[in-house]
């Protein structure tokens, strides 16, 4: 099982960033809060779980080990794969999915496309005691990169195209949420606030 991964950043996209190391190219899906901190050309290490299929290897990667962990806590509920397990961490924060999960709010779960009520109430039922708030995740000895470009409005719309939503409707999404730019560091904020107003208006 890969676990890290430590490299060189090559590209950077809506889902996915490729990392070089040890003169290869990996390809790594990621949540938006992850890719919105990688750069091209930075050195970084991302905290990574291998899908194995018949005809396929992904590699998934995050920013933290919890993040990590939630998306591997996730997929051990029946129904939810690797796809959709990301999903819900695009939408909601580890912290919070524990924090939805601890107080039975089916609704917060249901937010994520792909979720209906039926798998909403198997995830609280199976995940009880399974997720936990982290303690000092952040103190990891990742360097964090500055802000990029003014308006990142593009990638949260690529961000929600991939998830499922049409263009349009996507782009409709983003103006609902924000009101001018949005800045690099906001992309994971402003996207799940769309995915939330896009999941309010899906009931």
């Amino acid at each position: 099982m890969i676990s890290t991964l430590h490299g060189t950043v090559l590209s950077v996209g809506a889902t996915a960033a490729v990392i070089e190391t040890g003169g290869v190219g990996m390809k790594v899906l990621s949540t938006p809060t992850t890719l919105a901190d990688l750069r091209h050309g930075a050195t970084v290490r991302v905290h990574t779980h291998l899908v194995v299929r018949e005809d396929s290897l992904t590699l998934f990667g995050f920013g933290t080990e919890h993040e990590r962990d939630t998306f591997e806590a996730l997929q051990s509920v029946q129904g939810v794969g690797p796809r959709l397990a990301l999903a819900m961490l695009a939408v909601h924060s580890p912290d919070a999915l524990a924090q939805a999960v601890a107080a039975g709010d089916r609704k917060a779960l249901e937010q994520v496309p792909g979720i209906g009520a039926k798998v909403a109430a198997r995830l609280l039922l199976e995940l009880g005691g399974k997720l936990s708030l982290p303690a000092l995740d952040d103190a990891d000895g990742e360097a964090r990169p500055s802000a990029g470009p003014a308006d990142a409005r593009g990638q949260v719309e690529d961000a929600l195209v991939s998830l499922g939503w049409n263009p349009k409707a996507a782009a409709k999404a983003v103006d609902d949420v924000a009101d001018g730019p949005v800045a690099q560091e906001d992309v994971a904020v402003t996207l799940r606030a769309a995915l939330r107003t896009m999941g309010a208006a899906r009931v």
